[in-house]
C-alpha cells in the first residue's frame, strides 16, 4: 500500500461493461520526502477506481495488482490501482527517519 495525492478526475466516452458508473481520479504516488517535506510529487500520474469519493487535493492509500480487484470478487474489474482510504492526517515520527 502507498500513499498518494489526487489530482484529477478521469472522464471515459466508452469503457468496459464492469466499469459503468465507476468513478476514476487521476492521482501520483508520494515518496517519503514528498509527504516529509511537502513538496510537489514527481512521479507518473496514474488512474485510480474511486468508491469512497475523494476529492481533487485529497491524500489516499492506494492498493495496486491483484490486491485492488479484491474488493471486487467474485466479480471481476479491469483495475489495477484502487483507492482503500481517504486520509485526514498523516504524522512521520522524525525519529524512525534517522
Amino acid at each position: 500500500m502507498r500513499i498518494a495525492k489526487v489530482v484529477g478526475t478521469v472522464t471515459m466516452s466508452t469503457q468496459h461493461p464492469t466499469m459503468q458508473g465507476a468513478r476514476l481520479r487521476l492521482i501520483v504516488p508520494l515518496s517519503l520526502a514528498e509527504l516529509r517535506d511537502g513538496i510537489d510529487p514527481q512521479a507518473d500520474e496514474i488512474v485510480a477506481w474511486d468508491e469512497l469519493g475523494a476529492g481533487i487535493g485529497s491524500l489516499v492509500a492506494i492498493s495496486e495488482g491483484a490486491e485492488a480487484a479484491q474488493p471486487f470478487r467474485p466479480n471481476y474489474k479491469p483495475i489495477d490501482v484502487y483507492i482503500s482510504a481517504i486520509l485526514d492526517q498523516v504524522d512521520i515520527d522524525q525519529k524512525l527517519l534517522r
